[in-house]
């Protein structure tokens, strides 16, 4: 745990300062977009979130709830995100990058001096196993921004995201019968709304054992995919013309014939046709499936899949879309952070997998990722079942 907690931090900071080497300055000041984070407001908040939980010995995220004050006078005011809205965080009047920095090695410090002193037990180490699941997906939104920002990442990263696999042929798995779905409560962590575990239940299917490609894609939007609207939901559609897409986010026409090429933190290659497909919206996942005479599959498919033991189903280079709204499970009961999960049932769709920026520590098929309809920005691919 401890070495972990020391992994988490490093790499939060080098993706940090790979956002100042990008040209964003120190304080990393970037452009104010909905689907961003200030970034030095964020690095505040990741070691406020440790402070809160770990040093200040904070019951729930519920503000007042800490039992201890914080290190900074006034990191309540700053990096409380229940109480800091997003588009005010451009505005506040933050410390310095140094300042910042030197608050989060002496809460790290801190929170590793209270972890050796810490009973070996899951109670005990809760908040240890949250604050480091919350460094390590907030370490995968900074790549999301640099992405999005076209800015360089870190070598290692940079190599791991152009290697993200071949997609194989779409061969079948046939799966069906009974698991036990939800959070394994023997890793000593799982988040809210992986619980309860409890048995479930699906009727036969078959799916894909890999991912939908890029040469797929491409005959689909060779097909006019795109442009005609019967393939595309009413959302979809209102998406689209919001969004003017004619290809998936990072894609851009070569300047002569039916070429692509995809840009990937900055650096544009030419569109690899069997690596799967990236960067796409549920939207245009979906829109794929009707075009193609095939659907998404129901989280509960996608994980009965995933543990089936069945060698020939590959998962974790993307985030993969499922047809299933973020819902609760039966005798779901928020967790500490309270925020983590019940304010966006309803209004998300789920995603399962994990991506080539998503930890080792963090991967399990039980773990529920959830983001709106639209989001294309996110390393999000799909893969299909038979109707």
């Amino acid at each position: 745990m401890d070495l972990a907690l020391q992994d988490a931090r490093r790499h939060t900071l080098a993706l940090f300062d790979a956002l100042a080497a990008a040209g964003y300055g120190e304080a990393a000041q970037v452009p104010h977009l909905p689907i961003l984070n200030l970034p030095l407001w964020e690095l505040g908040h990741i070691a406020w979130f440790a402070e809160w939980f770990v040093l200040r010995e904070a019951l729930s995220s519920k503000p007042g709830d800490a039992v201890k004050p914080s290190l900074q006078a006034r990191a309540d005011d700053w990096f409380d995100s229940n109480t800091v809205a997003h588009g005010t965080r451009w505005a506040l009047a933050l410390p310095d990058p140094v300042a910042i920095k030197e608050y989060c090695g002496e809460v790290l410090d801190q929170v590793r001096d209270r972890l050796a002193h810490t009973p070996d037990e899951d109670a005990a180490l809760y908040p240890f196993r949250l604050v480091l699941a919350h460094e390590d997906m907030h370490g995968e939104a900074l790549l999301y921004t640099l992405q999005t920002l076209g800015a360089a990442a870190p070598a290692a990263i940079a190599a791991m995201a152009a290697n993200v696999g071949v997609a194989p042929a779409c061969a079948e798995i046939a799966c069906a019968g009974d698991f036990l779905r939800g959070g394994d409560q023997s890793r000593g962590f799982v988040f809210d709304n992986e619980k309860q575990a409890a048995p479930c239940r699906v009727a036969p299917f078959a799916i894909d054992a890999g991912l939908v490609s890029n040469s797929a894609y491409l005959a689909f939007m060779r097909d006019g995919g795109y442009q005609c609207p019967v393939y595309w939901s009413d959302a979809g559609r209102a998406w689209l013309a919001l969004e003017q897409r004619v290809a998936p986010r990072y894609w851009q026409r070569e300047a002569a014939g039916d070429a692509w090429r995809t840009n990937c933190f900055g650096s544009a290659a030419t569109l690899d046709p069997a690596e799967p497909v990236r960067h796409v919206s549920l939207y245009e996942a979906q829109a794929y499936c009707s075009w193609a005479g095939r659907r998404l599959p129901t989280e509960e498919e996608w994980e009965c899949a995933a543990g089936s033991g069945q060698p020939g189903f590959r998962w974790g280079e993307l985030w993969e879309w499922t047809a299933s709204p973020f819902h609760p499970y039966a005798g779901f009961a928020p967790d500490r952070y309270l925020e983590y999960s019940a304010p966006y049932f309803g209004s998300r769709q789920v995603l399962r997998g994990a991506s080539f920026a998503t930890p080792m520590r963090l991967r399990s098929p039980h773990f529920r990722n959830f983001y709106t309809p639209g989001r294309d920005d996110i390393f999000s691919g799909f893969r299909t079942c038979a109707l």
